[in-house]
């Protein structure tokens, strides 16, 4: 495995362990739908399922983790989650809400978790 998909995976076992002290309940991690993609981390808030995009970044990186989500990415997050909901049996009673979790990784200190809700 190479550094940068290890970082990845850093990133978004501390991103669920967020989700689910936040009481959320992960129900997937890293769920791909063919060639179209891969939803980082499927949960549910209650009677909402939540599409969460996880970006984990060091601190010397240039561009903050928030910053990732562009118009672009939050429509295949959309696409995704339709696809998610079409294959589990329908949309659940709250309907779907799109996170995003950003992780700075500091050179010195822990890491830093930042979760933003209906950002898509």
């Amino acid at each position: 495995m190479n550094a940068r998909r290890a970082l990845g995976r850093y990133g978004e076992q501390l991103a669920a362990r967020r989700l689910a002290g936040t009481g959320m309940t992960v129900l997937a991690r890293n769920w791909r739908c063919g060639r179209t993609g891969e939803i980082d981390i499927v949960a549910r808030d209650g009677d909402v399922l939540v599409v969460c995009e996880v970006k984990t970044r060091r601190s010397e990186a240039f561009e903050h983790p928030m910053a990732a989500v562009t118009p672009q990415k939050a429509q295949r997050l959309r696409g995704l989650a339709e696809r998610w909901i079409q294959s589990h049996g329908g949309a659940p009673p709250g309907g779907v809400r799109i996170d995003l979790v950003g992780v700075l990784l500091p050179r010195r200190g822990a890491p830093v978790v930042e979760h933003v809700q209906g950002v898509a």
